[in-house]
């Protein structure tokens, strides 16, 4: 069996449109069978940034490599994941703020990389990233987009070699019918599916 650990950034929750496109993926990938699938609500966990004595404490516990400790569990959940998906709505030109925290919670030397004098190395089993996102207006290909970019340099520096963004768009200018164009990506989402 295959670990699927599907990290869920949709802030609207049911009401998101880029919680229903990763659904219906997911959906498709369970037909495929084979697959376990782990869902992380990130808007359920006590996710805390970077700041005063959190950030000690993480940097006093890698100094003495106690990489066990229970603040470092979404960073061991993450690596051992055979795939990975991830849905978050486009925001601000990337992603919500919550998505970056987990980010930076997960990004522990010794657990989902390494770093020495030879460079960076990935230390995540994963091998297939998908990313799940909702567009109002179309930004794919501009200098707008930073999500997508920033989620495919991540996916690097974590060791995963296959990274793929499924994105509607466009959903709110009114050239198409927003349902049509979900619908599109979600005949995407299930090309995806199949070879995961």
């Amino acid at each position: 069996m295959k670990s699927v650990l599907f990290i869920d950034c949709c802030i609207r929750r049911e009401e998101s449109r880029s919680k229903k496109l990763a659904e219906h993926f997911l959906a498709n990938l369970e037909k495929e069978q084979g697959y376990t699938i782990e869902s992380l609500c990130l808007m359920d966990e006590a996710l805390t940034f970077f700041s005063d004595g959190f950030f000690s404490q993480r940097e006093a516990l890698l100094q003495n490599g106690v990489l066990q400790h229970p603040r470092f569990r979404y960073a061991h959940q993450f690596a051992k994941a055979d795939k990975i998906v991830i849905a978050a709505p486009f925001w601000d030109l990337s992603f919500p703020a919550l998505l970056k925290v987990y980010i930076e919670n997960i990004s522990v030397d010794g657990i989902t990389f390494h770093a020495d004098e030879k460079g960076l190395t990935g230390l995540c089993k994963a091998d297939n990233m998908v990313y799940f996102t909702t567009r109002g207006g179309i930004y794919e290909g501009t200098d707008m987009e930073m999500g997508s970019v920033y989620l495919q340099a991540m996916s690097k520096f974590f060791g995963i070699e296959q990274y793929t963004c499924i994105a509607a768009e466009g959903l709110d200018l009114g050239i198409r019918p927003a349902e049509e164009i979900l619908q599109e990506a979600m005949r995407k989402a299930e090309e995806i599916a199949k070879s995961f």
